[in-house]
Parts: C-alpha cells; sequence; structure tokens
C-alpha cells in the first residue's frame, strides 16, 4: 500500500545526508525483542544473494540499548554496533518492540529523529511502530502494525492514521508492517522499490514465499472479545475499533471514558 500524500512529496525532495549511504541498512535490536520479527531484516539485508540477482546490502545490527539484549527462548544476543553506526545507514529498520505499553529509550529515539531528519528511510515492523510513533515519526501520517495492537497504538497516538487492514504501509520515506510475516513483505517490497521486480522475485524465491501477497490483515481479525476482556477499561475501546474495522484510518476515537 502506497499513499500519493505530503508526506511522500516531502520524503521525494529530502536528500540523504552525504555520509549516509542508500546501500546501508541498520537494525536496530532492543532487548525482550521477538527473535523472528528481528530476524526478518538481518537474513532479507544480511546475506549475499547476487549469485541468484539480488543486488547486495551492506547490514549494520545495532544494539538499542545497553546489552546483552535477551530475546525468545532465553538467548542472549551481542549487537556488533551501537547507535553511533545508524549514522551511516540510508535506511534503518525497527523489527520489533518489546512492549507497547513501555516506552523506548531516548537515546533510539533521537537517533531515529536524527537518521530521519538526514534523509534516511525510517521502517517499522510490527511493534517497531510503536518505537516510530514515540519517535514523532508517524505524527499525521498512515500507518499499521498488528492488528491485536492497532487499537492500542490508535490510542496511544491519536495524531497516526492507523489502519489495521493493512499488510504494510508504505509513506515514502516512513513505512510500517503488520505482523510477523507481514515484515517479509515489507521487506520484499523495499528491495522491489530499490531494485525492481525481478530482484524481489529472485528474493522471494530464495526465501520460498510468494512475492507479492494478495489481500490484508482483515481475514486474519479475531472479532470476539475473551470473557475476562469485559472488565478492562479498554474493553469499550477494542470493541468499537473491531466494528469499525472498514473504516479507511482510525483517526478519532470515541469520546468513551477510558
Amino acid at each position: 500500500m502506497s499513499h500519493d500524500s505530503t508526506a511522500v512529496q516531502e520524503a521525494a525532495a529530502r536528500k540523504l545526508s552525504g555520509r549516509r549511504r542508500r546501500e546501508i541498512v541498520a537494525v536496530l535490536l532492543f532487548s525482550g525483542g521477538p527473535i523472528f520479527e528481528s530476524s526478518i531484516p538481518l537474513s532479507v539485508f544480511g546475506i549475499d544473494r547476487q549469485d541468484a540477482g539480488v543486488p547486495r546490502y551492506r547490514l549494520l545490527v545495532c544494539a538499542g540499548e545497553e546489552g546483552p539484549l535477551r530475546t525468545t527462548g532465553g538467548l542472549e544476543l551481542t549487537a556488533p554496533h551501537g547507535l553511533e553506526a545508524i549514522s551511516r545507514a540510508g535506511t534503518v529498520v525497527v523489527p520489533a518492540w518489546r512492549s507497547i505499553t513501555s516506552p523506548p529509550p531516548l537515546e533510539a529515539l533521537d537517533a531515529l529523529r536524527r537518521a530521519h531528519e538526514e534523509g534516511a528511510r525510517i521502517v517499522g515492523l510490527c511493534t517497531g511502530a510503536f518505537v516510530l510513533a514515540a519517535a514523532g515519526l508517524l505524527d499525521g501520517r498512515p500507518a499499521t502494525t498488528h492488528w491485536m495492537y492497532a487499537p492500542t497504538l490508535a490510542k496511544r497516538y491519536p495524531s497516526v492514521h492507523v489502519d489495521p487492514r493493512e499488510l504494510f504501509v508504505d509513506d515514502g520515506d516512513v513505512l510500517t508492517s503488520a505482523g510477523t510475516a507481514a515484515g517479509i513483505d515489507l521487506c520484499l517490497h523495499i528491495v522491489r522499490t530499490d531494485h525492481g521486480n525481478e530482484a524481489a522475485g529472485a528474493l522471494a524465491r530464495r526465501l520460498v514465499v510468494p512475492p507479492r501477497r494478495a489481500g490484508g490483515q482483515e481475514r486474519y481479525l479475531d472479532r470476539s472479545l475473551p470473557e475476562e476482556i469485559g472488565a478492562d477499561p479498554l474493553a469499550e475501546v477494542v470493541a468499537w475499533a473491531l466494528e469499525h474495522l472498514r473504516s479507511s484510518t482510525w483517526r478519532l476515537w470515541p469520546p468513551a471514558p477510558i
């Protein structure tokens, strides 16, 4: 999904800072992030597949906070770079955030804002959208995230135009995806944007996934509410959201007492 908006036009006009390189992709990892989502950009942008006709990217894996970084199954990761390496990247990917209720580190948010100001493309996969929103990079823009977290994103950041139906949203210099496998869809879209359909198709064959999935998240949505949510203060908001999924974006919430 793409949008012909003022933000897209401004993104096209913004030039990449001289110290940044288009072929360099920085992936920003945090402790507590799920390993599947974290591994998607590492696999797409970090493996040399030139023999299959996929142009090579240079990958910088960056720690968004002090390590070691703990992930799924109790694994510990040590990133080879810190936030300073983001200053060289033309694309910065936040593959996930550990908690939709916790604020991201201020230093990481500052690094993302600076990268965006210097013309870098900023990407949030799944709950990574919450980090982009916390940095103010989604203000006034369309965005998506995992359908289960979309109501919370829309409520916490009312200036973001959350669309829970899309697998990904491309708003020029800021892109977001739905959950888990939708991160693959968005990364393939980035390769397609950079290098064309043939390169994206070659990469999709290597990953054994469709080069472009049809449809969106709507078919995956669970419209029922578990009984235990009834007393939760967010229950009314979630119920309203599920009933209004066919609206284009969530820009205004009903004046319900929260």
